[in-house]
């Protein structure tokens, strides 16, 4: 098929990065090669230069820059459109999209080869292949169905997974994944993989309909998973054209107008907070009016006709400018810098070692004998830090806990506020005939988990800021004692050759050892954010440890001290009130009331109880970080060390060829400068390009 103007650009800037990520890929697949050559070489020359490491790190650089894979996550509630948007957004009528189904199961759109479906289930069950009729007909549902289950918090299909939709579209044979969600709801299952992909995704779609602006359950979710939390959202508020459907005369313009600026004045009261960054208002930037019907007709009439008037040029320019410029440049920066550290170290071990060559043994034993105190000094480093690192740990994960405890215990002195906005829409009234007293307490079982979930999730977002915080400090302490260490690494380096070391200059950050600039997050000195990103992108994502580490701690473990002791007689007690003698607004208030006596007995249970997972999910963020760090540390230490042992036991059991010795080393630190600059040189490239 061929796509549209903005669509074409799209795909044309996803070709340009796809040629560019495989010339990233290219080189940093002959730096690793060019490593490990050398170190097998070595082996039976002048010995090893320690580079394990290094290699280790560019081949994940290079597999992650392979996958070159731009997962977009869509979120809304039931029935806004999501699957008509993608439909229209990919250009063919694939995803379940008719009048009255739902999607059901949350479903992952990727390129293949071939159509087809794989659903994918829990507890090991084997995957099941489907067509993609079977797949509309088995995995939708009614809206009304959905909305009773959502009801009764359970799951159309909760032995599922998720699917996997292939396809052979050019969007998706770019790089594009595409993750549809069923719409929000409030079971802790659904949110909770909803929760995982929302920090594993470059950006979220979150679809709104333009005759339903900022439902409560919409702005909720957003409350409680988008907001503060560093996310890319794109706002679609999507059938812009039902708007007319409110009108007397839908030819009256004027009258269009007021009603579509009134519209936009109810989105933008809602969504401006959603849209500030840093400072900056990206409103416009990131709030869109689409026809996802009219765009979807236009494409499936007339695939190479342009979608003016539908709302999706202007948004794919904005997709496109972030995903391909910004998010990818990033990325490939990051990538980078990780070839520059790695040269940096292969040319300070052959400017130590170059000068080694022609020493005899015994003055080889006296020179590696004279930097012990250097090494020690090292480990010192290693040693500091890491306590630094375990005493950040230590106060943040009690301080952590504490302001739960605190907070949990300070909840009954405002639930009586708080609680108005949950409380069941049946009438207290109502409630007290016999068939619909069951119906009640369901309702107000709902209420309160809702309650619950929501005041968690405020207070877990005080949580996240306090690590990113705590994260910041220790990446400024990561770059005071990698200068530190790198000062003591070129005395070493001083004393074993007797000339004075200066590591080669290729720019910013010349000086940080790579274990340093890893735990700076590699960015954190140009971003001034070392939270909240995977640090140098091999390994750590705090913000995944806590959030994985809270959906185990889970809500469920929260209401279940509630579930007998409170939840179980709220009907019992109201009647217990004697409320059928009292007018409808002095019972709502006896309700809360009631209702708050019974909360605050479980309260002291429940900020007790819970006081040590929440001390340990944040223990454990701190734990793995600092376990990297001081694995990182040793090993640099130790490949140091190595590389004088290794050149030693090569002395001491042969002559080694000084001249075609040091050649080969000298070569080897070409290749490796060389090949970073053909990165410098494709990077500077691209971004030249859409300077």
């Amino acid at each position: 098929m061929t796509y549209t103007t903005e669509s074409g650009s799209f795909i044309k800037d996803l070709d340009r990065l796809a040629k560019v990520r495989s010339d990233f890929a290219q080189s940093l697949s002959k730096i690793s090669a060019t490593l490990k050559t050398s170190e097998t070489v070595g082996e039976t020359a002048s010995g090893g230069l320690g580079l394990a490491k290094d290699i280790e790190d560019i081949d994940l650089a290079r597999k992650n820059i392979q996958k070159g894979v731009f997962r977009l996550l869509v979120l809304g509630d039931m029935k806004r459109g999501k699957s008509t948007f993608l439909n229209a957004l990919i250009g063919e009528n694939l995803l379940p999209s008719d009048v009255n189904p739902c999607t059901a199961v949350l479903t992952v759109l990727r390129y293949g080869p071939e159509k087809k479906v794989t659903v994918y289930f829990k507890d090991d069950k084997p995957a099941k292949r489907l067509d993609f009729a079977t797949f509309k007909q088995e995995y939708t549902i009614d809206p009304d169905d959905a909305k009773k289950l959502e009801a009764e918090k359970k799951l159309a299909f909760p032995d599922v997974d998720y699917a996997v939709v292939e396809y052979p579209l050019p969007l998706l044979e770019k790089g594009i994944e595409i993750v549809d969600s069923p719409g929000l709801n409030d079971t802790e299952a659904l949110n909770k993989l909803s929760l995982n992909y929302i920090n594993n995704c470059h950006a979220i779609l979150f679809v709104f309909r333009a005759d339903q602006p900022c439902t409560l359950a919409e702005r909720r979710y957003l409350d409680n998973y988008i907001k503060g939390r560093g996310l890319t959202v794109f706002f679609l508020i999507n059938a812009w054209d039902e708007i007319t459907k409110g009108l007397i005369d839908p030819d009256d313009t004027e009258a269009l107008e007021a009603a579509e600026e009134k519209v936009r004045q109810v989105f933008k009261s809602y969504l401006a907070e959603y849209c500030q960054v840093e400072g900056f208002d990206i409103y416009d930037e990131r709030v869109f009016e689409i026809y996802s019907l009219k765009a979807l007709r236009q494409r499936i009439k007339n695939p190479e006709g342009a979608l003016e008037g539908t709302g999706f040029p202007e948004f794919i320019a904005a997709l496109n400018t972030f995903l391909t410029r910004e998010r990818a440049i990033a990325e490939l920066r990051q990538t980078k810098t990780l070839a520059r550290l790695i040269y940096n170290h292969v040319h300070e071990a052959v400017e130590r070692r170059i000068p080694l060559l022609g020493q005899d043994v015994e003055e080889l034993k006296r020179r590696i004998n004279s930097v012990e105190p250097e090494f020690k000094q090292l480990m010192e480093i290693r040693d500091r830090f890491q306590a630094d690192i375990i005493n950040m740990r230590d106060s943040k994960a009690r301080a952590i806990a504490d302001s739960f405890r605190a907070y949990i215990l300070n909840l009954g002195n405002t639930f009586e506020t708080d609680f108005l906005q949950y409380q069941p829409s049946i009438g207290f009234l109502d409630s007290l005939s016999q068939d619909r007293r069951e119906e009640f307490n369901a309702a107000c079982k709902r209420a309160f988990e809702q309650y619950i979930k929501d005041k968690f999730s405020a207070w877990e977002l005080t949580a996240e800021r306090e690590i990113h915080d705590a994260f910041a400090i220790l990446s400024r302490s990561a770059a005071e004692y990698g200068s530190a260490y790198t000062k003591v690494a070129n005395t070493i380096s001083e004393k074993l050759t007797g000339n004075v070391f200066a590591g080669q200059n290729l720019g910013y950050e010349n000086d940080s050892p790579t274990w340093a600039s890893w735990a700076m997050g590699f960015f954190s000195l140009i971003t001034g954010n070392v939270a909240g990103i995977a640090l140098a992108g091999v390994g750590f994502d705090w913000k995944n440890i806590l959030v994985n580490w809270l959906a185990a701690i889970g809500i469920s473990s929260f209401l279940l001290i509630f579930t007998g002791t409170f939840l179980g007689p709220i009907g019992i007690a109201l009647i217990g009130l004697g409320i059928g003698a009292l007018q409808a607004d002095q019972a709502r208030k006896e309700f809360i009331k009631a209702t708050k006596k019974e909360f605050v007995k479980c309260l002291p249970q429940l900020a007790q109880e819970q006081w040590e997972p929440i001390h340990q999910a944040v223990k454990d963020c701190f734990n793995t970080y600092e376990q990297e760090v001081n694995k990182r540390i040793k090993e640099d230490i130790k490949s140091r060390q190595a590389e004088l042992d290794n050149l030693l036991k090569q002395k001491e059991s042969q002559e080694i060829n000084y001249h075609a010795e040091s050649n080969r080393l000298r070569t080897l630190d070409t290749e490796i400068l060389s090949e970073y600059h053909n990165l410098e040189s494709v990077y500077e490239g691209l971004t030249s390009y859409y300077a």
